[in-house]
């Protein structure tokens, strides 16, 4: 990760300044993070991001050039800026871990330091934070609703920028997905990718027997044809039959097909049943196409014979609830080890928060 120092709101900074002058940085805090409102209408969140939110504190220290533009903001004085050219976070971290369930109000994460030091992190921690655990818990309840079978997350193409797409499949491999599409997550965090072939491949050769010989012969052991680029029943499955029984007579295991459009019930039943009566009973059929768990456990109701699934934008966006209400409030503060409960009162009950140190 890089070093995310300045990924903070500038009120965090301008309140760093305040402590110093007033002579308060050395006073001591307790911040809590947590969210008041569950995600989805639903039971429970699934805390992720921690280990980015432990890189990022072990990176924070502002740069020559850091200090060069805030001091072109004309809000800080030298002595404000000579205490950030020493910053370095010297406070404790505790944590739940990552892939556990969680629920409102309790505490996420607490971070206990200096006020100088515990203010600045508020805003990258709830970024990394707020992010990762709502895709989590997505990706937690996708994995519900496909009740046991495998789930690829395949939505970097529609994630909101390059960050969202590899964090995001970082979180849904906590949330239980089985591999991404996505190789610079794979790379950097050892997770397994997966991926078949795009309708592209089948168009770009004169037909799509054609096209599926070849991807058979490129990998004979590892073959999962796409049959719905003109008509899954018609020719898709029938040619992915003719392919896979060619590669079993080879001696190679026909992997299976996917299907990525039109009513996946009965697509995938008669697919399936196509399969087994040319002796193709271990072949697989995937199921991709706007997913969410809610049209996963539908379908399923349904008597869809899906053995596995691809999910992307529903779950990279978090579609039907966009954000996570994470927050980073002052629980305590004091002095040389003695601390003093805090709360924050509000008309709306619901930003009451629970003061003091917990257990």
């Amino acid at each position: 990760m890089e070093n995310l120092t300045m990924l903070t709101d500038l009120y965090q900074l301008t309140m760093m300044q305040g402590h110093l002058v007033n002579g308060y940085q050395h006073k001591e805090a307790v911040f809590d993070v947590f969210f008041r409102t569950l995600p989805f209408q639903g039971g429970y969140a699934l805390a992720a991001g921690l280990e980015q939110v432990v890189e990022y504190i072990e990176k924070l220290t502002f740069s020559e050039e850091n200090l060069v533009y805030l001091r072109s903001l004309n809000l800080f004085n030298e002595d404000f800026i000579e205490e950030l050219r020493n910053f370095r976070f010297t406070g404790d971290i505790d944590a739940v871990p990552e892939g556990t369930p969680v629920f409102p109000f309790e505490p996420l994460i607490r971070v206990k330091g200096r006020i100088f030091e515990t203010q600045l992190l508020e805003t990258a921690i709830l970024n990394l934070v707020n992010f990762e655990t709502l895709i989590a818990t997505k990706a937690s309840r996708v994995m519900a609703a496909a009740d046991g079978a495998s789930v690829m997350e395949f939505g970097l193409r529609r994630a909101q920028g390059p960050d969202a797409g590899i964090l995001g499949a970082r979180a849904a491999f906590i949330g239980g997905c089985q591999s991404t599409s996505n190789v610079l997550a794979g790379e950097r965090y050892g997770i397994p990718v997966s991926g078949t072939q795009a309708h592209s491949w089948i168009q770009c050769f004169p037909s799509e027997l054609e096209a599926f010989r070849a991807f058979a012969r490129t990998f004979p052991d590892s073959c999962l044809l796409l049959v719905d680029t003109y008509s899954a029943l018609e020719s898709g499955v029938p040619n992915a039959i003719k392919v896979g029984l060619e590669l079993e007579a080879e001696g190679h295991h026909f992997q299976g097909i996917r299907l990525d459009s039109g009513d996946l019930t009965y697509l995938s039943r008669e697919a399936r049943r196509m399969l087994d009566e040319a002796g193709l009973k271990n072949a697989i059929i995937v199921g991709s196409n706007d997913l969410d768990e809610e049209t996963i456990f539908a379908v399923r109701a349904q008597g869809a014979k899906i053995d596995a699934w691809g999910v992307g934008t529903h779950l990279i966006t978090s579609k039907d609830s966009p954000s996570l209400g994470g927050v980073y409030k002052l629980a305590a503060e004091g002095e040389q080890g003695v601390f003093h409960p805090r709360l924050k009162v509000s008309e709306n009950i619901s930003k009451i928060t629970n003061p003091g140190i917990k257990k």
